[in-house]
């Protein structure tokens, strides 16, 4: 079972790689940003803003409010705005998680989607979701990078971030 601990330690992990993808995404060109690829989103910056998008929605859902529609992935913000969405998504989660207890990652919550369908899931659950969803993500985005000639960013790996020399 998710922890409070845990939670904090995998949101930390994960600002930690999306922080280094942007920061490798940040000197390209809009053409490079913007290249089709036939994976994720379908390009850099709109796989940049899915992430976004799934950090801020799932917040929406793990606090019980309404939904509001799915970002537009298509916008064409600058890699400094993305940026500047993540850190104000990571500042909203971070004062919501320091409301919570251990006891209420069992709590179930019921919340409507932006497409209007009824889900209900703990709220451990949906963190979980929001951690593999980032990570999956910062795949995508790390062979985006690559193929606009971007040297890969070190290693992203959880194990790399956590491991300290003996």
């Amino acid at each position: 079972m998710l922890t409070l601990d845990s939670a904090r330690t995998f949101f930390k992990y994960s600002d930690w790689a999306n922080d280094i993808v942007l920061r490798a995404a940040g000197p390209l060109a809009d053409a490079n940003l913007d290249k089709p690829f036939a994976m994720g989103r379908g390009s850099l910056r709109m796989e940049l803003l899915h992430v976004w998008a799934g950090e801020h929605v799932w917040l929406q859902r793990w606090q019980g409010g309404t939904e509001t529609p799915w970002p537009n992935e298509e916008e064409r913000v600058a890699i400094p705005g993305i940026a500047e969405r993540f850190a104000a998504a990571w500042r909203e989660r971070d004062t919501f998680l320091a409301t919570l207890a251990d006891r209420d990652l069992a709590r179930a919550i019921t919340y409507r989607d932006s497409k209007g369908s009824l889900f209900s899931a703990t709220l451990a659950d949906m963190m979980t979701q929001m951690i593999v969803h980032s990570t999956h993500h910062r795949a995508q985005i790390v062979n985006m990078l690559r193929n606009v000639g971007v040297t890969p960013p070190p290693d992203l790996d959880y194990m790399y971030w956590v491991r300290k020399p003996v």
